[in-house]
């Protein structure tokens, strides 16, 4: 089975094979989407002090995880590119250090943000009421920080080799077990006693830890194409050295990506509570139209790690194409749906606020259809990724945020006539502008001569050829 699912990548038809590797992934996205707001329901029966303690920690433990999050990238890319290359003793060797990499990196940045904790709130200049309940969710949140990357990790790996339905099963029994144990720790029941929001991260973290475990039982047992052996963790600093320089940029990408959706928070909060609300809602609607998009521009990734392995240029590009004519076509046609159905969309955040449904219809209908611009940039960035290019997705995330979208959106918002549909046009804009660079930047080519799982690349030199690549020298 696991022979013919490998010859589908390397040989076999290239839609059946994003529809193989896509479907688990994207079910897993919309189950974990379904874990965030199993949290928000029962928080938000606690009240409103105990919502904005979420709202205000989640990004700061987002940014903690993005910094984390360029390992599993690196990881993903190598074992993709070993496993279509037949070297299965690499893929367990990069399996082994990488699940190494991030344990360490996770105790340090989980004990930093756990000893740090009570002056980020501080500098977020949170109130007496939310600072309570905030501190005590996001020192839970940093203690489980290393089962969230061990299991990132795991994800990361397992999509590598083409594995994704196993990750989709532990989402959804972890998914099920969180909407169980929510309810207890937050309110309690019997002799056990409720923590209020707190107790939202600590159902988490138990979820998360027993998901992680899971995660390390399969790998040890070597059933589903990774196989780990206890002496593979052995620190080897050559790939420790490789890794890191292969994964920081993604980090970057990461972690710009989430410092843009704080400023543009930032930005919308000087307009009114309808503009706030309307952008919440669209941001929403945002993330769930994304989900889909993920799913495929994550197995664009696979398969073109594996075909670049296994030396299938040509294949490894015709799969990015491809792969990004589908997100194009399947985000507009989703786009021209949510053009038309916009008010009822809005009206099921806030049914009775009719400024809310205006301006919240504003915003859809004004990035919508434009949404195709989000499928052709992921698959391309994606592919990026998969080649060994981290360095050319981090530039076009930072070009998207900082030098396209927030400059535009503050000008048209705060210079212009437009107000804050300002903020709503930047969107599209971006989309479309970002979409154009990022085929341009694949059409040179330059993606395609990368090979980092040549053993006689010198650590030092994968940064050093990719800036080459790219022109930077």
């Amino acid at each position: 089975m696991a022979k013919s699912r490998q010859d589908l990548f390397i040989n076999g038809s290239i839609p059946r094979a994003l529809l193989t590797l896509a479907f688990p992934i994207i079910l897993a996205n919309i189950l974990q989407a379904g874990y965030q707001l199993t949290d928000a329901y029962w928080v938000g029966r606690v009240g409103a002090d105990a919502i904005a303690a979420v709202a205000v920690s989640a990004p700061v433990t987002f940014l903690v995880i993005a910094m984390g999050s360029g390992l599993a990238m690196a990881g993903a890319t190598l074992t993709a590119q070993y496993m279509g290359a037949g070297k299965q003793d690499m893929v367990n060797h990069v399996a082994a250090q990488s699940m190494l990499m991030v344990t360490i990196t996770s105790v340090v940045l989980g004990a930093l943000g756990y000893f740090l904790s009570p002056h980020l709130l501080g500098m977020l200049g949170v109130t007496p009421e939310v600072q309570e309940g905030a501190l005590g969710y996001m020192r839970v949140s940093f203690i489980g920080v290393i089962f969230v990357f061990i299991y990132v990790m795991f994800q990361s790996l397992m999509r590598g080799v083409g594995q994704t339905r196993v990750p989709l099963f532990i989402v959804l029994a972890t998914v099920i077990l969180n909407f169980g144990l929510d309810p207890l720790f937050i309110f309690g029941y019997g002799p056990f006693k409720g923590h209020g929001v707190m107790g939202a991260a600590m159902a988490t973290l138990v979820t998360q830890g027993i998901a992680a475990c899971i995660g390390m039982i399969i790998f040890l047992r070597g059933r589903h194409g990774i196989k780990l052996k206890w002496s593979g963790f052995k620190p080897d600093f050559n790939y420790i050295k490789k890794a890191f320089f292969l994964g920081f940029p993604g980090s970057v990408e990461l972690s710009t990506r989430g410092l843009g959706l704080i400023v543009m928070s930032f930005l919308v909060a000087s307009f009114s509570t309808t503009t706030i609300a309307s952008y919440g809602i669209g941001s929403n609607v945002l993330q769930v139209v994304m989900i889909p998009a993920m799913g495929l521009s994550m197995a664009v990734s696979t398969l073109v790690g594996q075909n670049i392995g296994a030396g299938n240029i040509q294949r490894a590009s015709t799969i990015t194409l491809l792969g990004t004519a589908y997100g194009f076509t399947a985000l507009t046609l989703v786009g021209c749906i949510a053009y038309w159905l916009a008010p009822l969309i809005v009206a099921v955040f806030a049914p009775t606020d009719q400024a809310v449904i205006r301006e919240g219809s504003q915003f859809i209908r004004t990035m919508c259809l434009a949404w195709g611009g989000i499928g052709v940039q992921l698959c391309v960035v994606s592919a990026f990724r998969a080649s060994g290019n981290m360095l050319s997705a981090m530039i076009i995330a930072m070009v998207s945020q900082w030098m396209i979208q927030f400059p535009l959106a503050y000008v048209l918002a705060k210079h212009t006539t437009l107000g804050s549909a300002g903020i709503w046009w930047s969107f599209p804009v971006t989309n479309i502008l970002v979409a154009i660079i990022a085929l341009c930047w694949f059409a040179r080519g330059s993606w395609k001569k990368t090979r980092i799982t040549e053993e006689d690349i010198q650590t030092i030199k994968v940064t050093d050829g990719a800036l080459t690549e790219e022109g930077y020298r």
